[in-house]
Formats: C-alpha cells, structure tokens, sequence
C-alpha cells in the first residue's frame, strides 16, 4: 500500500514527470546532440582499427526519446495518482 505523498516527495514526483514531459517534447534535438557523439565515437574507434555495429538511424534513436520521455510520464502520473488516491 502506498503512503501519501508530503511536500517533499512530491516535488520529487512532479520534478520526474516534468523530466518525462521535456524528454518527449525535446527528443528530436536530444537525438541529434546524443548521434552526434555517437557518430565521432563510432569514427573514432573505426579509424583506429576496432570494428563496432553501426550506430542506429536519426529516426530510430528519435522514437527510443519519445518513447522513454511517454514512458516516464505515464509511470510518474500512476505513482502520483496511486500516492494521492490510496
């Protein structure tokens, strides 16, 4: 059974569902930045001689955003609805 929720845990709670609700709404920007190091690290190691499976396409890595962004704003809204209902 969950407890109710003070002061200090939901702002916590809320600070995680606004995280999960920036991750969504910025996660073509955030895919960018993140391929971008990807991409130096992957020709980095390759000139170098060591051989890597390709990094994932910019489309890809923008729905793995946009999921973990949905993900943890659905997980947060239960656990404040839970936190507050129970």
């Amino acid at each position: 059974m969950a407890a109710m929720l003070t002061v200090e845990t939901m702002v916590v709670e809320i600070t995680r569902l606004v995280l999960g609700v920036l991750i969504a709404l910025f996660h073509r920007p955030l895919a960018a930045k993140i391929m971008a190091q990807e991409r130096a690290l992957d020709g980095y190691f390759r000139r170098r001689g060591i051989s890597l499976p390709a990094p994932p396409s910019d489309t890809v890595v923008q729905n793995l955003y946009f999921g973990i962004g949905i993900f943890i704003c659905l997980v947060e809204a239960g656990r404040i609805w839970l936190s507050i209902h129970a």
